[in-house]
């Protein structure tokens, strides 16, 4: 299988935590924002990343969007299994993921990108990288005001979750689900901004320990 990605796109992650936890063997390609859509769109009809190609005869030829992906996954390889057995648990988790993927982590996308312009611009300084931070953020509409938002948003998230994962380990069920594979990833650009760090240990032990159960190395700073 191959999985077309960001480097450092945080959705991009979440899909390799779904192959990581099923012990699946992929290759990656990174590809540049902006010049993606040329590779991805032929095949997806979308411009987003990430995208798997299973490269597997009898299956898609390729599944974009990780929350597709995961739904390939678990019927190409039931166990162990991301989906929980309890219909109304799995419904839980899917709407925790569905509420991640759409608010939280775009809340985090625009609090990162504002951090790495700014305070966090000397974590790679690079002509190249601070010209990909500025698209993002020319693309996403990503600005002072746009980030006070999202810096709200993200605060009520953090809450939330630290509650859940203080009580148990997982956030519906007693095992791993799409849920906590979702807040692992889409939350894990948030270890490079130390006020984050700092005000939320539980919610980085939890990354790092879901980041270890499937296998992928732990996102910078962390």
């Amino acid at each position: 299988m191959l999985l077309l990605q960001f480097s450092t796109s945080h959705y991009c992650r979440k899909a390799r935590l779904a192959l990581g936890y099923k012990g699946i063997s992929y290759q990656i390609e990174n590809l540049t924002p902006g010049l993606h859509t040329l590779r991805v769109k032929p095949l997806t009809g979308l411009s987003t990343l990430p995208v798997l190609l299973p490269q597997i005869a009898g299956q898609p030829q390729a599944i974009g969007d990780s929350s597709q992906i995961f739904h390939f996954l678990e019927s190409y390889q039931p166990e162990p299994a991301l989906f929980l057995p309890n219909p109304e648990q799995q419904n839980q988790a899917m709407m925790l993921e569905d509420w991640l993927d759409e608010s939280i982590g775009t809340a985090t996308r625009f609090v990162y990108y504002q951090f790495r312009a700014g305070e966090g611009k000397a974590i790679d300084p690079s002509p190249f990288s601070q010209m990909v931070i500025q698209v993002v953020r020319k693309q996403y509409g990503i600005n002072d005001t746009t980030v006070k938002l999202a810096q709200t948003r993200l605060g009520n998230a953090l809450l939330v979750l630290s509650t859940y994962w203080q009580k148990r380990d997982y956030l519906v069920g007693d095992r791993l689900s799409i849920a906590d594979i979702a807040a692992a990833a889409l939350l894990s650009p948030l270890a490079l901004i130390p006020e984050y760090l700092q005000e939320y240990p539980q919610i980085f032990e939890r990354i790092i320990n879901i980041h270890q159960l499937c296998a992928e190395p732990l996102p910078p700073g962390l």
